[in-house]
């Protein structure tokens, strides 16, 4: 098994989630922060695999160590699937976790509790020795009328999941890496690193 790992990623919040769903492994696990001359990857893919792939073999070759990364999409059923892979940048290229909420919660006005099912979808890319290969995770919820909780980040406080009765952001990381999209898509790749 590999003994250090790059999340190809500065997001704190999700490197946070990682570390956490990945600390029983005995890898050092590092970011692209600690390379501060790692490329800035554009995020242009028409889906979350060629994204998170892209990024992952972008970390992989300036640091030549393993590297993962994972793209996120929120789809909203009653919006054809948006905001789906543009889910990061919904309200612009500049937006802040805020700005796409506030946009997403604007445009499911008059939706009723019925219509607001959604998908949260990650997928994981690990790069390593020049190849890739993909993992995902998914979590069926709903979209609430308003902001729910303090914890977690993105569209977390809107995306209510039945089973635990809460949003993403009423519950803590823990709880929520047992039913997460994330979660789900951290189990199979612990699974893939154990196997490569």
């Amino acid at each position: 098994m590999i003994s250090q790992l790059v999340l190809a990623t500065r997001n704190q919040d999700k490197i946070i989630e990682i570390r956490e769903a990945l600390a029983d492994l005995p890898i050092a696990i590092l970011s692209a922060a600690d390379f501060p001359a790692a490329p800035e990857v554009i995020e242009d893919g028409e889906t979350l695999e060629a994204n998170a792939i892209k990024k992952a073999l972008a970390i992989h070759r300036h640091t030549n160590l393993p590297a993962v990364a994972d793209d996120t999409g929120l789809m909203v059923d009653a919006l054809d699937g948006a905001p789906g892979v543009y889910s990061s940048r919904f309200a612009g290229p500049n937006a802040t976790y805020s700005d796409n909420v506030k946009k997403l919660l604007r445009l499911m006005e008059g939706i009723p509790v019925s219509q607001r099912t959604a998908e949260f979808r990650s997928v994981m890319a690990l790069a390593v020795d020049g190849k890739t290969y993909c993992v995902d995770g998914r979590c069926r919820g709903e979209i609430t009328f308003a902001p729910r909780g303090n914890s977690g980040f993105g569209y977390d406080p809107i995306f209510f999941v039945p089973e635990s009765s809460k949003t993403f952001a009423e519950l803590s990381i823990a709880e929520k890496n047992q039913i997460s999209h994330r979660g789900r898509a951290l189990e199979a790749f612990k699974a893939l690193l154990l196997s490569t």
